[in-house]
């Protein structure tokens, strides 16, 4: 564990020294092809520092914040468009906005054209004691799958990727928010709420993810095609772009937690959803049809999630015991944790 840490920190110390090197040098550089250059290898190298780590969560979190986010907002970056544009006035802010999934909170009072489906109110002291509740009862639970129906299990694996994902990116968004002094948007918006697939994408799962995907995927591609196809046509190609990208995204971090060749399933996950998506869109364009119950249609969106993730998403993680690597690090640490505070209050 102590080699693990210590791998862990030379990682995200070659990551802040790339950074900082974007920040004082290419920021110098105009927009466009040459910054763009000057920022490549910052790129590559935030590709490659994920395989120095072996720690399933570790892999999981530098690979989300470097790889990913880091990458696709230094490529936006170099355009000067993004969250680092116009830059931030320091390197701590930068490196921040830039790796994490955060957005400063705006004044509701300034947003010129309020949204219904737009929340961005922190969450809920005590919802968040109810999931960090019910994950700890999930994680309690798993010690008695032996006995428990298969679906069941199924269903609390799913439970448990929704959990632990929020609640890491809601822990890493309050040091951040703490660290910076400024309130932040929530990462996530209740996506058990979401009344469409367009809603549980687009205004409800990993919002900050969503964010960059749009600026560096959606919007790009949507200009480009809006040249040769309708505009409303132009929009579905978007969508089904930014799926394709997530899901190959998911697959890189399948393939560092993993180290196996791809099998393309996850691939296939968000595909599926794209090609769901669009469809709705597209039919809600053409008859302006909604959706008469929202429970029902809150069901079946739960459903048609739990059951395409059952079929494409979970299949890596359990053929390779993922999920018994990721249970037993959980364990690890609440027992760290417990360990520390009982050796405090002794």
């Amino acid at each position: 564990m102590e080699e693990e840490l210590g791998n862990l920190r030379k990682v995200w110390i070659y990551a802040l020294i790339s950074i900082s090197y974007c920040y004082f040098i290419s920021s110098r550089i105009s927009k466009g092809v040459f910054r763009l250059i000057s920022i490549i290898p910052v790129c590559i190298l935030f590709l490659v520092l994920p395989l120095f780590l072996s720690s399933f969560h570790f892999i999981g979190s530098s690979t989300l914040f470097l790889s990913w986010l880091a990458n696709f907002n230094l490529l936006l970056f170099a355009f000067d468009q993004g969250p680092l544009c116009p830059l931030p006035s320091n390197l701590c802010r930068f490196f921040c906005f830039a790796c994490f999934p955060i957005k400063v909170r705006q004044d509701p009072s300034q947003n010129a054209i309020p949204s219904r489906y737009c929340n961005n109110e922190p969450m809920p002291k005590w919802v968040l004691a109810v999931k960090v509740l019910v994950f700890g009862l999930v994680l309690h639970i798993y010690e008695y799958k032996d006995v428990l129906p298969w679906f069941v299990v199924l269903a609390l694996y799913c439970l448990h990727i929704y959990l632990e994902v929020e609640l890491v990116l809601v822990f890493v968004g309050a040091v951040v928010s703490t660290f910076l002094g400024c309130d932040i948007e929530p990462v996530f918006n209740e996506p058990y709420l979401a009344t469409s697939l367009q809603d549980f994408w687009s205004r409800r799962w990993n919002l900050m993810v969503s964010a960059v995907l749009r600026s560096a995927v959606h919007i790009p591609v949507q200009r480009f095609f809006t040249r040769l196809f309708s505009p409303n046509t132009a929009v579905l190609v978007g969508v089904m772009a930014s799926f394709l990208v997530s899901g190959l995204m998911h697959e890189l971090i399948y393939f560092y937690a993993i180290r196996l060749p791809p099998t393309w399933e996850v691939t296939c996950f968000f595909m599926l959803h794209g090609v769901a998506t669009t469809t709705e869109i597209a039919v809600k364009r053409k008859i302006r049809w909604r959706p008469p119950y929202r429970v029902v249609s809150g069901l079946a969106v739960m459903a048609f999630v739990s059951v395409t993730g059952v079929w494409l998403f979970l299949p890596q993680l359990l053929r390779n015991n993922v999920h018994e690597r990721a249970t037993s690090e959980c364990l690890l640490v609440i027992e760290f944790v417990k360990r520390k505070l009982f050796i405090s209050s002794s």
